[in-house]
């Protein structure tokens, strides 16, 4: 049986459900930000990724790891 999303991102899991952030996933052209994944809030962008990464799974594991240290810096999880 495969693993939930909350399960195998646990961090990101919390982000979007108990902390009201959401994430981007993909860039536009146009757009001045050159990051691929990036994590925000009501307060504007607390985390982002590289430009590019190898894989969907690479970017989400390091969005998941970015996110353990913001939800500790912010909330001491």
């Amino acid at each position: 049986m495969a693993n939930s999303i909350e399960d195998i991102y646990p961090n990101i899991a919390r982000w979007v459900n108990d902390r009201e952030g959401w994430i981007e996933i993909g860039c536009a052209l146009d757009s001045p930000l050159n990051s691929f994944i990036r994590a925000l809030d009501s307060g504007g962008m607390l985390w982002q990724g590289k430009d590019s990464y190898g894989s969907l799974d690479e970017a989400l594991q390091e969005l998941d790891s970015g996110l353990a240290q913001v939800l500790q810096e912010i909330y001491g999880e």
